[in-house]
């Protein structure tokens, strides 16, 4: 029967989607990362992945299995740490999602002083502002902007999200400046496209004690937020972006920050892992780092 090894070889060929992958982090031949994840198959009587000669992929059955054997791994990782008395410092690979600019910005300069003070963790960091899946993709964690809609999924929030209304200085000039919302219908006001979903993302203003959607009427739409920065900058028009897309831009004299007594209220920021796996100790190292970010 498969042991321990083969359910090695399945996780990490799992988390990259690849038996060459898989076999270059383990020491092996992709051979016998394959031949390994084979005979588990055989034994389990389950097919665990599609495999083409481009892609692998988890079934059903290997994305269950793959929930399950994480948290046997990460509980060998901890003995074996205990064992050899070094369970004090976190060590292991750490699998992050994060969007794309807020994790340039805000994440990665984190990163690096995780890796100051813990360099044995390893990190592994992909970029996307799509919706990430924790377990089919292999992820540690994820960083995600908004409320947790997911019950099966433990959040801690590390920081938020500012949205600001800003235009350049020259459009200002000739466009006039807006000072409450009745007045964006008079300038070019441009939207946000959310990739993952498609849809426009309403611009946000405080009236009062409440906060009103408002959708541009959608002239200008793109689906970047650096990209709305850049159109700002050269005049395109007003724009809603966080705080620190466009503080560069700010500080240069580029953009200008208009209706500041508008802003929403902030959007909390936080990483997410899944409950069942708990919070691993180069996790746990992470999140102290953010938290004091």
């Amino acid at each position: 029967m498969a042991g321990l090894p083969a359910m090695l070889a399945f996780a990490e060929a799992a988390r990259r989607a690849s038996f060459a992958a898989a076999a270059r982090e383990l020491g092996l031949t992709a051979s016998a990362v394959a031949k390994s994840v084979a005979r588990l198959e055989q034994d389990l009587g389950v097919r665990l992945f599609h495999r083409t000669t481009r892609k692998l992929a988890l079934t059903s059955d290997g994305r269950a299995l793959f929930a399950r054997c994480e948290r046997i791994v990460e509980e060998m990782q901890a003995l074996r740490d205990e064992a050899a008395g070094t369970r004090a410092e976190p060590s292991g690979r750490l699998r992050l999602n994060v969007p794309i600019t807020l994790g340039k910005r805000l994440i990665v300069p984190a990163l690096a002083e995780l890796r100051r003070r813990h360099p044995r963790i390893q990190v592994e960091v992909s970029f996307t502002d799509r919706y990430a899946d924790l377990v089919g993709e292999g992820l540690d964690a994820v960083v995600r902007v908004g409320a947790l809609k997911d019950s099966s999924l433990v959040s801690r929030r590390i920081g938020e999200q500012q949205l600001i209304a800003v235009a350049a200085p020259r459009y200002l000039k000739q466009r006039g400046t807006p000072e409450r919302p009745a007045d964006l219908a008079a300038h070019a006001c441009m939207a946000f496209r959310v990739p993952s979903s498609g849809r426009v993302y309403p611009w946000q203003l405080r009236e009062g004690r409440r906060v009103l959607q408002w959708s541009p009427d959608g002239q200008i739409v793109m689906d970047d937020g650096e990209a709305i920065v850049a159109a700002a900058v050269a005049g395109l028009g007003v724009a809603q972006v966080p705080d620190y897309m466009a503080s560069d831009a700010l500080e240069r004299g580029q953009l200008v920050e208009v209706m500041p007594a508008r802003r929403p209220p902030p959007i909390p920021v936080s990483i997410v892992y899944l409950h069942s796996r708990g919070m691993t100790p180069r996790l746990r190292a992470l999140i102290d780092v953010l938290a004091k970010t």
